[in-house]
């Protein structure tokens, strides 16, 4: 709807009245993801006595800044070690959308801050995850030398399963 509306200054101005819009947003989807680390270089225990820390394990791959820039707040990530162990080893959060690293003057790398949720109460094995049949399909398995991997809704939940945390009725996953 339009009126006329006089000014101070003597002109009339055309303004357009409209109803005031509230906007829900629905909640944002989560998404899961894989970050494999060398624990020779950071080991996901520093994150566990820490509780959040800004993690940098993407360097400048171009392969991984491309998949960090996806990593939003609230996702959540299957820790995982590369050799020698081999394992998905604990479940944290992201708590900040991917930034610049405050440390790269060239500002080429990204980082993203993660919170600690909970160790695996079973650590599974690379050899674990190629054997089951639901999770054949993460893309991890396709290419070992990723650093971050997208992870799907059912493959989280199977992988939660083999580790020991069991959905209960009503509440949602880690």
């Amino acid at each position: 709807m339009y009126s006329v509306r006089p000014t101070p200054i003597g002109k009339d101005v055309l303004s357009r009245r409209t109803r005031s819009l509230t906007t829900t947003r629905p909640p944002a989807k989560r998404n899961h993801w894989l970050f494999s680390v060398n624990p020779h270089h950071y080991h996901w225990d520093t994150l566990f006595v820490k509780g959040k820390e800004m993690w940098r394990g993407a360097g400048t791959r171009p392969d991984a800044i491309r998949a960090l820039k996806q990593v939003r707040k609230g996702d959540r990530v299957l820790c995982y070690h590369s050799a020698p162990e081999r394992a998905l080893y604990a479940i944290a959060e992201v708590s900040r959308d991917p930034y610049p690293d405050p440390h790269d003057l060239e500002s080429k790398m990204l980082v993203a801050d993660l919170r600690a949720m909970e160790r695996l109460p079973r650590q599974i094995t690379l050899d674990e995850l190629r054997e089951n049949s639901l999770v054949r399909k993460l893309k991890f398995l396709k290419n070992v030398r990723l650093i971050i991997s997208p992870v799907t809704e059912e493959e989280y939940s199977e992988i939660l399963r083999m580790a020991g945390i069991v959905a209960t009725p009503g509440l949602p996953l880690p």
